[in-house]
């Protein structure tokens, strides 16, 4: 049996300079269930963070509503200095209680909780951070002008954005340079199929969310039918010239080539 090496998959540049590998780590689910409050068995959550350096991968997405902030505090109890390992994070929900997520793009909050993430994980800087949701309660005009003010004030060093329309993209674009996207995509869920092509097209990094299908999705009676077509539609896409794609909820993969 093949060792299992992240190091394999090749490697992508978020925002031009830094070098990861194409499959990555989600850290949604180290948290408790329903991603709030710690996990239940806190020592294999630790564990199964330190597995991912000895696996080759050097790209780890999180998001300070994990928890809220349990994934951020585990990540660092387990892998911190990081030693060239890529923490990526968003901000944009707020969690007031177990199941909710509520949009808050207000810029003083989404400043304050980057701030609070690179003091979380022990960075005085976030490799890459993202917008997790455009919040249609805050005109995004000034959503995208908070965004640019963290890269402007070295807070962070790329942004992305996450589960966008094209349209919000090339709005984006116009304010600061979008270094990725993290949409929903996975080999039967193809509605991010435009937004993929726009990421390929403008060297955006796509970041795929829930690539593997769960149990009880609704997809999962027809997948056996369609998978094979999917995955021979994907393997001769993917032979072609194109950005990249960075890992899902539990699991992420940077799929494209650059």
């Amino acid at each position: 049996m093949a060792k299992l090496d992240a190091r394999n998959s090749g490697t992508f540049k978020i925002g031009g300079d830094i070098e990861i590998y194409r499959l990555g780590f989600g850290a949604m689910r180290i948290t408790g269930k329903g991603i709030w409050g710690p996990p239940e068995d806190r020592t294999e959550a630790l564990r199964t963070l330190k597995r991912v350096p000895e696996l080759g991968i050097d790209f780890v997405d999180t998001a300070d509503s994990y928890g809220p902030d349990v994934s951020e505090q585990l990540i660092r109890e387990a892998l911190y200095p990081y030693d060239g390992i890529l923490i990526a994070t968003k901000a944009g929900f707020r969690r007031p209680g177990p199941g909710v997520w509520e949009t808050d793009g207000n810029p003083k909050y989404l400043r304050e909780q980057a701030i609070r993430s690179c003091h979380k994980l022990g960075i005085e800087q976030i490799g890459l951070w993202q917008l997790h949701r455009l919040d249609p309660k805050v005109p995004r005009e000034a959503q995208f002008a908070a965004i640019k003010a963290l890269l402007d004030d070295g807070i962070i060093k790329h942004a992305g954005l996450s589960e966008v329309l094209v349209a919000d993209v090339k709005a984006a674009s116009h304010v600061f340079p979008v270094a990725t996207v993290q949409n929903r995509y996975n080999l039967v869920d193809r509605g991010s199929e435009d937004v993929l092509e726009y990421c390929e097209q403008h060297r955006i990094g796509f970041i795929p969310g829930i690539r593997l299908l769960r149990a009880n999705s609704p997809n999962r009676a027809r997948s056996s039918t369609e998978l094979p077509r999917l995955m021979a539609r994907r393997q001769a896409r993917s032979r072609s010239p194109g950005c990249s794609s960075a890992a899902p909820r539990c699991f992420r993969s940077l799929a494209r080539r650059r």
